[in-house]
């Protein structure tokens, strides 16, 4: 699956994957309205809600994207209706041949990891049928039990021709508070990273390992370092736009190829309609808002690269 992204990467021109991270503040008013009144102020019509609001984002943006990226959390929120909101929107996405990064976050050991490898990125054994579940592509997990809970991961992935995006550097503030602890004078990150290559070799693509890693856009300087210890591994870069990244943070996050990495918006896309500069598009016309959001990140990350 590793290939297909880098494939999809070059075709499109657009190192970018949207996050698909709906809340209810972020739909325009005829989405709720519809949704509410088919289905009620309730779980289900929130669901429908943001079934609906993805389904038009994805639209309007899915031949100049790679990939998409829904956070499970903004789907579990709303029980087991928005898991069918989830599903619907992986099946979705597939079939606008997206890449589809389940930002899952999982992590533990054993038969758990294993179960968690099955539900996202492999398939169940039900008497005689073998069935997947949610069926992503890749899936971000984190490192904090260590190798007992990625190597099932691992093992799936190889089984399924899937990957995963390993926690490394994260871009949220606090992150620092254990991820830069100095072991054996050199940060918590780092050593993770080291691990991250290790894993990766065990399960290669044509250029890139299938265990790719998650690095803020918010801290570029360790970016620039960990490019250099995980040469291999796609970096998945969460916190552009509305967490303060932009393109001339980013650019060595990539490999000189201009590959390597693949950065994440969300709420800078999907709530694009929200923002003063693309208010001419108005709540109706949300899904060109989020188009023209994608068209402007595209480029600023184009002059970032050719200006390195």
């Amino acid at each position: 699956m590793i290939n297909k992204l880098v494939s999809k990467i070059k075709e499109t021109g657009a190192p970018i994957v949207v996050g698909l991270d709906p809340m209810l503040s972020y739909i325009p008013e005829q989405i709720l309205a519809k949704a509410f009144t088919e289905y009620g102020e309730t779980l289900e019509g929130a669901a429908e809600a943001i079934w609906q609001f993805n389904k038009e984002i994805v639209d309007h943006t899915c031949d100049l994207i790679p990939a998409v990226k829904p956070q499970i959390a903004m789907y579990e929120q709303f029980g087991v209706a928005g898991l069918h909101a989830f599903e619907k929107t992986v099946k979705y996405c597939k079939e606008k041949d997206l890449v589809v990064i389940g930002d899952v976050k999982r992590g533990d050991i054993g038969s758990t990891s294993a179960a968690y490898a099955t539900a996202h990125l492999g398939k169940v054994t039900v008497g005689a049928n073998r069935i997947s579940a949610f069926d992503e592509d890749f899936a971000t997990v984190n490192p904090y039990l260590g190798s007992d809970g990625i190597k099932p991961f691992i093992k799936v992935c190889q089984e399924e021709n899937k990957g995963i995006f390993v926690l490394v550097k994260t871009s949220n503030p606090s992150s620092g508070e254990f991820q830069d602890r100095l072991i054996d004078g050199r940060p918590l990150y780092e050593h993770v990273g080291e691990k991250v290559a290790e894993w990766g070799a065990e399960h290669m693509g044509d250029s890139y390992s299938y265990v790719g890693a998650v690095v803020g856009a918010t801290y570029p300087e360790m970016g620039k370092i960990l490019r250099k210890v995980m040469p291999k591994a796609y970096i998945l870069v969460p916190g552009y736009g509305a967490q303060g990244g932009k393109g001339a943070d980013l650019v060595h996050f990539f490999n000189e190829d201009g590959l390597g990495a693949i950065v994440n918006s969300s709420r800078g896309i999907i709530a694009a309609w929200q923002q003063e500069k693309y208010e001419k598009f108005g709540a109706e016309r949300f899904g060109e808002a989020s188009r023209a959001a994608v068209l402007d990140m595209k480029a600023d990350i184009g002059q970032a690269l050719q200006s390195r």
